[in-house]
């Protein structure tokens, strides 16, 4: 097996020279690169990567943790980091919490120890004992999605406030008044959001909301479900619902469709987020849709730069905010 003292024999250049030129570092012409590479390719040869990974501190590891791999929202979010981090040298190593909020710590330690150069991340705790540990982390670290109070990282996401306020509007447009909402539970970040601007809009038109129609499904289309049903099965059942994410949107049409109601004669039905399988789903839900794309886009671009750019660890935090655009299927009627 070619070593680095052969690749600089064979090139005519010091061991030091050889060791800058394959790091894309030092002072090195280009010819000298050049030849220095030509060597290490006619040998075979290939810097031990644990080997580089001691000297600068961290691996080529970029660790992407999520709360629910089976949300169709976090698998495409998963693809699209990856087809970002596959273009460089890096790798990505996913883990998924289970929406777990006593996982999220241990994930990020056991991450740590793995000596990854950068974190993105979709969490779920947001409470003050789970900032500090975000505080203290001595990785760069890109929030998606959720947010977390008190901490000062990169945050990506889609501009909350306006996917349920779209949704909103546009049910109060087609004449409803008697609208359900199921979203997560209120300390989630994005739910609080969700729910304050369901509120709001529904306020702007004078419509009073029903408590009992503000319902924490926990983001779970099984909860869902099973709220959808109790609700459906009332004689003062709601006209609309508007669902803060995909899962329970589709829970939902299933316990619309189990009960032998109809979407939209009977009921008519919103969600946040599309699903793969979208276009075969019958009636297509009206929904929401976040830009994945662009948001893992930036992401992944952002912890690159941490990690790769002179100073990146230092540079101030940045936030993206994507605007989700509202896509009309055939779940809803006027009433």
């Amino acid at each position: 097996m070619a070593t680095i003292r052969d690749v600089a024999k064979r090139a005519g250049v010091a061991i030091s020279t050889v060791s800058l030129a394959l790091n894309g570092k030092g002072p090195i012409s280009q010819e000298t690169r050049e030849r220095i590479e030509q060597a290490a390719e006619d040998l075979g040869y290939s810097p031990s990567a644990m080997a580089q990974s001691l000297r600068r501190g961290h691996n080529k590891l970029i660790g992407l943790v999520l709360g629910d791999i089976g949300n169709p929202f976090f698998g495409r979010l998963l693809r699209n980091v990856d087809a970002v981090v596959s273009q460089t040298d890096h790798m990505l190593i996913v883990a998924d919490t289970a929406s777990h909020a006593d996982r999220e710590i241990l994930t990020l330690s056991q991450l740590r120890r793995h000596r990854v150069g950068g974190i993105i991340m979709a969490p779920i705790s947001n409470d003050p004992a789970f900032a500090a540990f975000l505080r203290q982390i001595d990785v760069p670290v890109v929030l998606i999605d959720q947010y977390v109070d008190g901490v000062k990282l990169d945050f990506v996401c889609s501009d909350n406030e306006l996917t349920t306020t779209m949704l909103t509007e546009y049910l109060i447009r087609l004449g409803h008044r008697r609208i359900c909402y199921l979203g997560g539970q209120p300390h989630w970040w994005t739910a609080r959001l969700r729910l304050a601007d369901f509120r709001t809009a529904m306020a702007a038109s004078g419509i009073d909301v029903d408590p009992e129609l503000e319902i924490a499904a926990d983001f779970s289309g099984e909860r869902a479900y099973d709220h959808v049903t109790r609700l459906m099965s009332r004689s003062n059942r709601p006209t609309a619902i508007v669902a803060a994410n995909n899962l329970m949107a589709l829970g939902a049409l299933q316990a619309i469709n189990d009960l032998g109601f109809s979407c939209p004669e009977d009921i008519s039905l919103t969600g946040v987020d599309d699903v793969p399988w979208g276009s075969v789903i019958k009636p297509r839900i009206t929904t929401v849709v976040q830009p994945v794309e662009e948001l893992a886009e930036v992401a992944a671009r952002w912890i690159l730069e941490r990690i790769t750019t002179r100073g990146g660890a230092a540079m101030p935090p940045r936030t993206h905010v994507a605007m989700p655009r509202l896509v009309i299927g055939q779940s809803c009627a006027r009433i």
